[in-house]
């Protein structure tokens, strides 16, 4: 005997456990307040009258027994049982417990003894308070009914799942409400033939459990006084593998009439649904009708089939009402009608267009037609299309900001840089022209003053010849300073001559030996690009001397292709670059900004104790603006 219990409510010592800690704060409370002296007869007053309020709190459960005869397995009680508990649930009312057992008629090969059902059942439940029974399926209502005088006496039976005909019009007493299904199978057969008009051949097919063969009876006497001018065979009491091979073998102008399938010929066990169904829809040759609302999604085409999940609803609304107290002689039991439904996919497998279905059909997992389809896929592509031109404007725009943004920065740096060697030449010039010539003059002063001076003087002289020894070195100092700023020799020879010019002067001044190369570079050299080398060469130099520690260095320029390139390297001190980008100083900045203007590269290598290469690789005619126009501009 398959049975479980579904418990859904707050249980009830919670409830009692939750109501007796509040009468205990108010004892205490009410105890502190009155004083020792009453308390003894204070705490006996309330602990009454606690006990009455947490009993009038406390609303007792409601017991609902769910009987069905084939379990959870069969979707007929699976969709049953969840419309029944969840309409009762979601009902305002008392707190519900369910219990629910299965006659498990499936399982036997003959009727299950019902009088042992019966006294097990009753032994059961003695102890439990029911307040409603519900009977699903046939033998279910057959088995209440027939039991009525002695199994859950004074305990109203909600019936459904079944047809009258099906539980074999049982008479039902007072007690009993609930709703019937009404099985019409000349209506599936009349809607089978309006879409199949040319059928010859109708094969009944069902299973050998006990609930097949009671369905298979009930069909039998229909089409045994109706057929409805159509030859009809039954394939029954058949092993499955045998009745597949049959059905793939069918005549033509055939249909097949689906009652129920659990078990075979042999004893094999299928879900009726959603196994049994789906592999005899699968292997026949012909389409396939049913009477339930169950079958459909599973093979077959369709028909005028009873509706158990509205069945389901309405007897929630039936047990709810029970629950609130209606007497169930009260409520009268009603016999549903049968709904023409069909499964789409099926309709399009057998091109069966909708406008021959009969009036008011329902139409269920219906596919969109073609142009639908296509429309939907027209309508999904353009948005989709809109969406990602949007993106793609939005992306170029931004690109194209980005772009232009970059130009004006290029522009402008190339502006700064050309205010700044204007600037070095205005400061060059007035060092050269202006300053170095006062120097001389004061010089040449100062030498007048030496000679005029009496020879008896000589601290005097001395001094005098340590002032012009100072002014000397000044004016050299002046002059370096100014040839630092602006190189007439690159004007006026080369780059080339210009960078070995600096490289001999750097060796000269700060004790440093730069050994300078040069390879294929030619003596006509764009100014920018001629400018920006001996800049980079010029700070290189500087940094090296700064930071390299080191005695020698090699400058070196080549052309390679259309590119010229320079390297300043030395075997110094060397430095980690990771820490670069937070102490970068100005020159290093300087020269990136040189190169990139140019639309060059620049590369920095250096690692402890390895030294330090600088190269940068610059184009021989400089593309975009000339620096002279940009600084007219």
């Amino acid at each position: 005997m398959h049975r479980f219990d579904c418990r859904k409510r707050t249980s009830y010592n919670q409830m009692s456990l939750d109501n007796a800690r509040l009468a205990n704060l108010r004892t205490q409370l009410l105890g502190r307040v009155l004083g020792s002296s009453s308390l003894c007869l204070v705490l006996l007053i309330l602990a009454l009258l606690g006990g009455f309020s947490t009993s009038a709190q406390v609303s007792p459960k409601k017991n609902i027994l769910i009987l069905n005869e084939v379990g959870l397995s069969h979707s007929l009680t699976d969709v049953m049982t969840r419309e029944i508990v969840n309409g009762v649930e979601s009902a305002k009312g008392p707190a519900v417990e369910f219990y629910s057992e299965s006659l498990d008629s499936l399982s036997l090969s003959g009727k299950p003894s019902l009088p042992d059902t019966r006294d097990w059942l009753t032994k059961k439940y003695a102890g439990t308070q029911l307040e409603v029974v519900v009977a699903i399926g046939p033998d279910t209502i057959k088995f209440v009914a027939d039991y009525a005088d002695n199994i859950f006496p004074g305990v109203p039976v909600v019936i459904c799942g079944s047809a009258a005909d099906q539980a074999g019009n049982p008479n039902l007493g007072s007690r009993f409400t609930g709703t019937w299904q009404k099985r019409e199978p000349g209506k599936t057969l009349k809607a089978a033939l309006l879409l199949f008009p040319n059928t010859r051949h109708v094969f009944v097919v069902g299973g050998n459990s006990v609930y097949d063969r009671v369905v298979m009876a009930a069909t039998k006497a229909f089409f045994n006084s109706n057929p409805g001018g159509v030859e009809v065979a039954y394939l029954e009491n058949m092993e499955m593998a045998a009745l597949l091979e049959k059905l793939k073998k069918l005549p033509e102008n055939s249909i097949v009439f689906f009652t129920s399938f659990f078990q075979d010929s042999v004893g094999n066990r299928f879900l009726n649904a959603t196994q049994a169904l789906p592999m005899i829809a699968s292997a026949a040759n012909a389409p396939v009708f049913g009477m339930s609302d169950t079958y459909l999604g599973h093979g077959i085409v369709g028909g005028n089939l009873m509706d158990f999940q509205e069945q389901g609803k309405v007897t929630s609304r039936i047990v709810s009402r029970l629950l609130d107290g209606e007497k169930a002689e009260n409520i009268p039991i009603e016999t549903l009608s049968s709904t023409f439904m069909f499964d789409g996919n099926e309709l399009q497998r057998w091109h069966i267009p909708e406008n021959r279905l009969p009036s008011g059909s329902i139409v269920l997992f219906r596919k969109p037609p073609a142009w639908e389809m296509a429309k939907r896929f027209w309508v999904v592509t353009l948005l989709s299309l809109l969406v990602f031109s949007i993106i793609f404007a939005y992306l170029y725009n931004s690109q194209r900001r980005l772009t232009l943004a970059k130009e004006k920065e290029k522009h402008l740096s190339s502006k700064l840089m050309n205010a700044e060697e204007k600037e070095r030449r205005r400061i060059a010039s007035e060092l050269h022209d202006d300053f170095s010539q006062r120097l001389a003059v004061l010089s040449l002063g100062l030498e007048n003053v030496d000679e005029a001076t009496p020879p008896s003087f000589t601290d005097v002289h001395r001094q005098l010849h340590d002032l012009v020894k100072s002014t000397s070195d000044l004016s050299t100092d002046l002059h370096t300073l100014s040839h630092q700023l602006h190189s007439s020799t690159l004007e006026s020879l080369g780059l080339v001559p210009g960078v070995a010019a600096l490289c001999k002067e750097f060796t000269a001044t700060q004790g440093i030996s730069v050994d300078f190369t040069s390879t294929d570079v030619p003596r006509s050299i764009d100014s920018d690009t001629a400018l920006s080398v001996f800049r980079i060469v010029q700070e290189g130099l500087r940094n090296l001397k700064k930071y390299s520690g080191t005695g020698q260095a090699k400058v070196d320029l080549r052309v390679k292709g259309d590119r010229l390139e320079v390297t300043v390297r030395d075997e110094g001190s060397g430095f980690d670059l990771k820490g670069l980008r937070t102490n970068q100083g100005l020159g290093i900045r300087s020269i990136e900004e040189r190169v990139r203007s140019l639309g060059g590269k620049f590369e920095l290598r250096s690692e402890p104790g390895k030294g330090t290469t600088l190269r940068a690789s610059l184009p021989l005619e400089a593309g975009g603006e000339p620096r002279g126009t940009a600084a007219s501009a």
